[in-house]
């Protein structure tokens, strides 16, 4: 069963785009790599009709070895603190996003078909404030097959 053998990396990006960029090149040996704390940067200027210099398209790295799972951003206020990127080897077990379960901008949802069953990941941020964690104690959410939750939660050992 290929569950069994998925090698998964997870690393907070402290927004740092050559954190990513590095990760992406050198760590090919991997299946899954989780980015908490992804660094968002303008892309590309789109031609539009209300801006003469257009508008800012504005995205995380993207690299051809690699999937981009990451939930469309509402507003520049309001970036996404998680993604995965899946490697492109991968691509048969059909990876998808599920908002329809838990639609946050700290955690992503993915699944993927492994014989014929469906398995999760989720990939969790929680700012200084602990937001992530409230909001998952007062939502009440039922995931089945459940194969991995990681995450960088920032909470500091007082010791």
């Amino acid at each position: 069963m290929i569950v069994n053998k998925l090698n998964i990396f997870s690393q907070n990006a402290h927004k740092n785009i050559l954190i990513v960029n590095s990760i992406l090149k050198t760590h090919n040996h991997f299946d899954i790599i989780l980015i908490q704390e992804l660094p968002w940067s303008i892309i590309w200027s789109i031609p539009s009709s209300a801006f003469s210099k257009g508008e800012c398209l504005v995205g995380s790295f993207h690299h051809s070895n690699w999937l981009f799972f990451a939930k469309p951003s509402i507003s520049q206020l309001n970036y996404l603190r998680v993604l995965a990127y899946i490697n492109i080897c991968l691509s048969s077990l059909w990876f998808s996003l599920h908002r329809d379960i838990i639609n946050h901008r700290d955690i992503i949802l993915i699944s993927f078909f492994s014989n014929n069953v469906c398995f999760f990941i989720i990939n969790i941020y929680s700012d200084a404030f602990h937001s992530i964690l409230k909001y998952l104690k007062d939502t009440e959410v039922n995931i089945n097959n459940l194969i991995l939750m990681t995450d960088d939660f920032n909470i500091r050992d007082s010791l």
